[in-house]
C-alpha cells in the first residue's frame, strides 16, 4: 500500500516505505523524535536490532539506513508483512538482515539472545505478549515499547526514557 511512511535519515534517506494492508505504523515525526531519544543512549554500529512486530519494517530499516546496525532481525505473523519488508530492504545488502514469518513469541529464544536492541509494538491491547517477550530477552537489551499512551505496563525493568506522541507512548528499558 502507497504510504507518506519514509526513511528519516541516512543512506536511504526520503525513501518512500510501502506498508502491509493491516499496518498501524509509527508516524515519521513520532519516530524522528524516538530515533533523537535513542542517540542519547545507544552505542551505535555494531548492534543487532529486533523488529519484533514489523509491519512495515520502518523502525530496523532505519536502523540500518543510518548505520546504526550491523544487521537487523525482522518478524511478523503476517504474510503481507513478510512480503512488504522484503520489497522495503530492496537495495540492502542480503548479509545485513533476516526477515522471519514468525510470530516474535516463537522464535524469541532464538532472536532475543541475539539482539542488542528490540523494538516491541504489538497490538496494542495486548501488552501481556510483550511483557512475556520482554522476559525472553538478554540481559542489557535495550527496549524500545511502543503502546497506547493511556496503557500501564507491569514492568520491572530500568526505565530510561519515558515519553508520549500523541496516542502512542514509548518506553525505553533496558533489560537488567
Amino acid at each position: 500500500m502507497e504510504s507518506k511512511l519514509q526513511i528519516i535519515s541516512g543512506k536511504y534517506r526520503g525513501r518512500k516505505l510501502m506498508l502491509p494492508v493491516k499496518a498501524r505504523p509509527t508516524q515519521n515525526r513520532a519516530r524522528i523524535a524516538l530515533f533523537n531519544m535513542l542517540k542519547e543512549i545507544l552505542n551505535v554500529g555494531e548492534i543487532t536490532v529486533w523488529d519484533a512486530f514489523a509491519g512495515s519494517g520502518a523502525f530496523g530499516i532505519e536502523f540500518l539506513s543510518r548505520g546504526w546496525a550491523r544487521h537487523a532481525i525482522f518478524t511478523d505473523s503476517d504474510a503481507d508483512a513478510i512480503k512488504v519488508i522484503g520489497k522495503n530492504l530492496s537495495g540492502f545488502s542480503a548479509d545485513e538482515f533476516v526477515i522471519r514469518h514468525s510470530d516474535a513469541l516463537r522464535v524469541s529464544n532464538e532472536f532475543g539472545l541475539l539482539a542488542d536492541v528490540v523494538f516491541i509494538d504489538p497490538p496494542y491491547s495486548n501488552l501481556v505478549v510483550a511483557e512475556k517477550l520482554i522476559d525472553k530477552l538478554k540481559p542489557g537489551a535495550i527496549i524500545v515499547w511502543e503502546m497506547e499512551s493511556c496503557q500501564e505496563p507491569k514492568i520491572g525493568y530500568e526505565i530510561l526514557k519515558d515519553k508520549t506522541y500523541g496516542r502512542a507512548r514509548f518506553l525505553i528499558m533496558v533489560k537488567k
